[in-house]
């Protein structure tokens, strides 16, 4: 889920289920020729992770041969693509005293220039999505009060960044709509107890590395763990999104239910609710716009080599704010609105150590005829990953 900014590469849900409920970091040792000196070691504490991948996507109704409507990472059709280079180092902090340490993540290939930040710019390939500095203070309970500051991923959602975590290749269409990627400011955090912990931040705004307009914006999250099988987060933000407007305010809710069914299942709940205030970047600029979502998401494990994910998501964008000219699909006036939806299937062959090889089929479906005139959309993928 989101709300982890350490991730956990070595050990994701692709490797075992259970990890998008974690908050670990490992690392995995690297072969080396035999001619070739052994590279020298990390300093001591420090962790390095990360993943390569590529794909391969297909659509009977792109547009222009080329665009896959609605898409992020798999947003063009029949050709092969070098999603990411992710490069992760860690120095993790003690929780139970004094300390200090720092999170950062170097991502390269095609799926950086999607969520890339407004003033911040390494070329068209290339981003930080995590870079953040960690002090701790410790505590009675001894988890710790932690102070972040840097630009950190957002609270919400199922979904993250890097798609190997996901139990789904392609991302949902609540992920790319109606949550931010990134923040920039500072994050107070704590764990009260093992069964509640929360996070609240002072942000630039929604994806924003310089703030484009005077007001910060807010975003906080509260979790519940009511036992070893269950969590709830809850998460709410306001503030100021659009450019030299500091009074337009963006604010709603994000909630996630994560409940483990055996030894084999794994079931994530997720409903979205947003509002934001007219303004002039809103297709009627005189109206308040609102949006909702709703997604849930099942993984099987067959075996510990082969797992199945199944997803369904549903979004009104009742005003068309949040995908108005966005990706493809129309803009106003053609779009002052939409319902729309997807359902996918993934496997997940795990049958090569450290690697992971994912076919999918995703089903997408829209009010607007906006899938090369049609309504609707079937898609074919291939994603193959390497974790280290």
């Amino acid at each position: 889920m989101k709300h982890i900014t350490t991730i956990a590469l070595g050990t994701l849900w692709l490797v075992a289920p259970a990890a998008l409920a974690a908050q670990t970091a490992t690392s995995a040792s690297h072969d080396t020729a035999g001619t070739k000196a052994d590279p020298a070691p990390l300093p001591a504490g420090f962790k390095l992770s990360g993943f390569a991948e590529g794909s391969y996507a297909y659509s009977g109704r792109s547009v222009g041969d080329t665009t896959i409507v609605g898409r992020l990472y798999d947003r063009l059709q029949n050709r092969f693509m070098l999603n990411a280079l992710a490069v992760v180092l860690d120095k993790p902090y003690d929780p139970a005293k004094f300390s200090a340490g720092f999170h950062s993540e170097l991502l390269l290939g095609q799926d950086a220039t999607l969520i890339r930040s407004n003033g911040f710019d390494l070329g068209a390939q290339a981003d930080v999505p995590h870079l953040y500095i960690t002090l701790n203070i410790p505590t009675a309970s001894g988890n710790g009060l932690q102070i972040k500051a840097g630009r950190m991923v957002t609270l919400m959602g199922v979904e993250v960044i890097e798609t190997v975590a996901n139990p789904n290749w392609s991302e949902a269409n609540q992920f790319i709509y109606v949550e931010n990627f990134t923040g920039l400011g500072v994050s107070v955090e704590t764990k009260f107890n093992q069964y509640v912990d929360a996070q609240f931040r002072v942000i630039n705004g929604w994806d924003q590395v310089s703030d484009n307009n005077t007001h910060k914006s807010l975003m906080g999250r509260v979790g519940l763990y009511p036992d070893a099988l269950t969590s709830i987060g809850i998460v709410g933000y306001w503030g100021p999104e659009e450019p030299g407007n500091d009074t337009a305010n963006r604010y709603g809710v994000n909630g996630v239910i994560w409940r483990k069914l055996g030894a084999k299942v794994n079931v994530w709940l997720q409903g979205d609710y947003g509002r934001e205030q007219a303004n002039a970047a809103l297709p009627v600029a005189t109206q308040d716009a609102q949006w909702w979502a709703a997604g849930a998401w099942v993984t099987y494990d067959f075996s510990s080599s082969l797992g199945l994910a199944l997803r369904g998501d549903y979004m009104n964008d009742e005003n068309g704010a949040r995908t108005n000219g966005v990706l493809g699909f129309p803009a106003f006036p053609a779009n002052t609105g939409q319902k729309l939806g997807s359902g996918t299937a993934t496997l997940n062959i795990r049958a090569w150590p450290s690697a992971v090889v994912r076919p999918e089929v995703r089903y997408d479906r829209s009010t607007l005829a906006a899938f090369d005139g049609k309504k609707d959309q079937v898609t074919l993928a291939l994603g193959v990953a390497y974790l280290y």
